[in-house]
This record gives structure tokens, C-alpha cells and sequence, in this order.
């Protein structure tokens, strides 16, 4: 019996160290104009959700200073103080996620171009998807409609697969 343990326990810290090696990404073998097209596409998928999220904001207000839009709160509003500033907040923290996330994005695209290797821009690839699991808490907690849902699906994507360039650990769904 202590045969078997003492042959098992070299195994066991091959398997616990390979458990551990297991959740590490490996980067993908890519050259530096695909990944230029990665965070070209996060870039523009950035610009799109920022664009639709202030686009859904401004309909918003309209609606509400119209005339009709008044009658029909009045009839049905319900909302406390509370809910309101609760609302509020979540637009602020999302516009300042998402103005965040632009920045980084920005500051990875002027590292990227001035670098030759491109792996040399782990730190900003790491900054976006900090910035990115922001957005994604903030989204997931909110309605923002389907096409809210569909654009920040397709940034989503294009941020995960900028990580998963990296070897870095994708943002969940």
C-alpha cells in the first residue's frame, strides 16, 4: 500500500500543476496585420455602441419633452425618486465605462502602430478588457433593447477575440 502512495504522489503534483496550466490561454500565432484588423474592429464596434447608446438616449428625451410623452407619464408614471436616480446612475457609470473602454482602445492602437511586435501591447490589451468587463456587468444588469444587445454582442466578440490573440482570458457571455 505505501508502494502505490509513494508512485502516486509524483503524479498527483503533475496533474495539480497541469490543472493550473490548463487555465492560462495561449496567444495565437498571428501576424501584426491581422491583429491590426482585431482592434480595428474593436475600435469600430467601440464608435458603434457609444453612437447607438447616445442615439437611444437623445430619442429618449425627445420623447419625453413631447407633449404626448408628458400626458402619457403623468397617466402611468410610477417611478419613485429612487428608481430615477438608480436609472441615472447606471447611465452615468455606462457612459463612463464606455469612456473609458474609447481611451483604451485609443491608447492601444497608438502603442500598437509604434511597436514592431506586436505582444508588446499586452498592457493596453489588458486595460481594454478591464474596461470591457465594466460594460459587460453594466449591459448585463440593464435593458438597452435588441439592437443594444446585438451591437454589444458583436464588440463583445471582437474584444474576445483580441484576448484570446493575447492569451488572455475572454469576457464571459
Amino acid at each position: 500500500m505505501t508502494f502505490l502512495k509513494a508512485r502516486c504522489w509524483p503524479l498527483a503534483g503533475l496533474l495539480a500543476f497541469g490543472g493550473l496550466a490548463a487555465g492560462t490561454a495561449a496567444a495565437q500565432p498571428m501576424t501584426k496585420p491581422q491583429v491590426a484588423n482585431l482592434i480595428a474592429k474593436v475600435e469600430n464596434g467601440v464608435d458603434e455602441f457609444r453612437d447607438y447608446v447616445k442615439h437611444r438616449r437623445e430619442n429618449a428625451s425627445a420623447a419625453n419633452s413631447t407633449a404626448q410623452g408628458q400626458k402619457r407619464l403623468t397617466r402611468r408614471n410610477t417611478t419613485t425618486d429612487s428608481q430615477k436616480a438608480t436609472a441615472e446612475s447606471r447611465k452615468d457609470d455606462l457612459d463612463d465605462a464606455l469612456g473609458d473602454l474609447n481611451r483604451s482602445t485609443n491608447r492601444l492602437r497608438r502603442k500598437f502602430d509604434a511597436t514592431d511586435t506586436w505582444m508588446e501591447t499586452k498592457v493596453q490589451v489588458e486595460q481594454v478588457m478591464g474596461d470591457a468587463r465594466i460594460i459587460n456587468q453594466v449591459v448585463a444588469r440593464g435593458n438597452y433593447g435588441a439592437e443594444g444587445a446585438r451591437l454589444w454582442g458583436v464588440l463583445r466578440s471582437g474584444i474576445n477575440s483580441l484576448a484570446r490573440a493575447y492569451g488572455l482570458q475572454p469576457l464571459a457571455v
